[in-house]
Formats: C-alpha cells, structure tokens, sequence
C-alpha cells in the first residue's frame, strides 16, 4: 500500500469513526488531528456539519466536541515541549516523526512563528495545517502559563471547529467541497485571521488609554 492509499485510508476510518460513534467519535477522531496531522480536520468538521441536518449531532455540539479532542491534542505537544526541550526534541522529531507526517522543517516553521508573533499565534495558528499541531510544541518549551495556553486553544478550535460545521451545515451533501475552499484560500484566510488579531489587540489597547485618561 503506498503512501497516498494508507491516508486515503486513515481519513476513511476518521470519517466512519465520526459517523457511526457520534460525539465519542468526533472527540477521538479531532484529538487524532492534532497528533496526527494528515487527518484533516476541514474534511472531519464539514461531515460533522452535514450530519446535522439529519439531526445527529449540532453545531454547538460539534464545535464543544471538536474543541475539546483539539485542545487535548494540543496538549499532548505541549508536554513533549515541555518535558524535552528544544534539543531533545528535534532528536525525536529526525527519528519518528516521520511517523507523524512531520519534518523537523516543520518544527523550524512552528518555533519561528511562536518568536514572530508570540503567544497570540496560539489562537490563529490553530487555522493552519501542521502548525496547528506542533506551535504546542514552542509554547511547551516556553513554559508558557497553561491558563492563556488553553485559552487561546480553545478560541482558535472553538471557532474553526464552528466555521468548518457550519460550512458543512449550509453545505449538506456537498460538504467535501469545504476541503477544496480551505486549502485554495487558506493563506488569505490566516491573512484575515491575523489582521482580525491585530485589530482586538488594537481595540483593547485605545480602551486601557482612554480608561487611564479619564482617571487622570
């Protein structure tokens, strides 16, 4: 069986997982996402999404559900950060993460990424394939505090898990067109997402100035 067979395989699984073992399904299947990252979650959400219409699962549920396997996803990576450090988590990654369908590339991308933007690329990083997973990774070796670590995780899951539903959702039968959407404007996408950061943080910091000028 070649390479491309055993993904179209497991994806296969994935989606007879979510489909036959409901919520339960959802939770093991998008925890799996995050360690395992050729499953992808805009093919899982958007048939979640789909099966709405049928009345076996909601959005709410699935956006709590998918959020919930993301996050302890996340947290896997966050302790191999955490527990290894930088070194000796590149030995891992040359040695088995070819496993994993991940590079030592990709680890370079996630730690870049987490000294460009800091720990707000928690939240947006969550949108991009491979670097959902492994920005744990950094934010581990950090040390950063599991508080906003968590935070951040379940914002950025919690809104791609609804965003992908509802596409499917809206979608129905034609749910695996979400897959294409996503990957041909995905750039544009975190584009839009990391503008819409900037912009919070902005907002947030004209209030704490107006705030202090008014008790001056």
């Amino acid at each position: 069986m070649g390479l491309g067979e055993l993904l179209d395989t497991i994806v296969t699984w994935a989606q007879s997982a979510v489909s036959t073992m409901g919520y339960p399904g959802l939770v093991l299947v998008m925890f799996l996402e995050n360690v395992f990252p050729p499953i992808p979650s805009e093919v899982i959400l958007p048939l979640a999404g789909s099966l709405a219409l049928e009345g076996r699962f909601t959005l709410l549920g699935v956006t709590v559900m998918g959020t919930l396997g993301s996050i302890a996803g996340a947290l896997v990576f966050y302790l191999i950060g955490y527990l290894f450090k930088e070194e000796r988590v590149r030995l891992l990654m040359r040695r088995y993460g070819k496993w994993l369908m991940l590079s030592e590339a990709d680890l370079d991308k996630a730690l870049d990424w987490f000294d460009r933007y800091g720990e707000t690329v928690i939240f947006f990083g969550r949108m991009v394939p491979i670097v959902r997973s492994l920005i744990s990774v950094p934010a581990g070796i950090a040390r950063m505090n599991l508080i906003p670590f968590g935070a951040y995780t379940a914002v950025g899951t919690g809104l791609w898990s609804f965003l992908l539903a509802f596409a499917g959702y809206l979608l129905g039968r034609s749910w695996p067109l979400v897959s294409e959407w996503v990957s041909r404007y995905e750039k544009v996408a975190l584009g839009a997402v990391a503008l819409a950061v900037v912009l919070f943080f902005a907002y947030r910091f004209y209030q704490q100035r107006q705030l202090s000028s008014a008790s001056d």
